[in-house]
């Protein structure tokens, strides 16, 4: 059944109302992920075994360089690929480090 945008596997055990808190409490464990099938199993002692499939959103990278904001290098031609390696990196110190 589908529940929520999620495909949820369930043997007819809970309702639809604590099918969604199972829901929202998996995307809770999961912020940047979305959750998308869910598998309910009640185990002899009472409890619920859950599981979840969760598929995390692509992460793309920004660079302001030259004043453009830049998400991939790759259409870039070869002055400006060297022009972005010959720069001078500098590392980032932890606040906790000494200075």
């Amino acid at each position: 059944m589908l529940v929520c945008g999620v495909e949820v596997h369930n043997n007819g055990a809970y309702s639809d109302d604590d099918i969604k808190r199972y829901i929202r409490q998996a995307q809770e464990q999961v912020p940047q992920g979305a959750v998308s099938e869910m598998t309910l199993k009640p185990l002899d002692d009472g409890r619920i075994q859950i599981d979840y499939v969760a598929h995390y959103r692509k992460f793309e990278r920004i660079r302001r360089i030259t004043g453009y904001l830049v998400g991939t290098t790759d259409r870039w031609n070869n002055a400006k690929r060297q022009e972005e390696r010959d720069r001078v990196k500098h590392a980032v110190q932890d606040k906790g480090q000494d200075s």
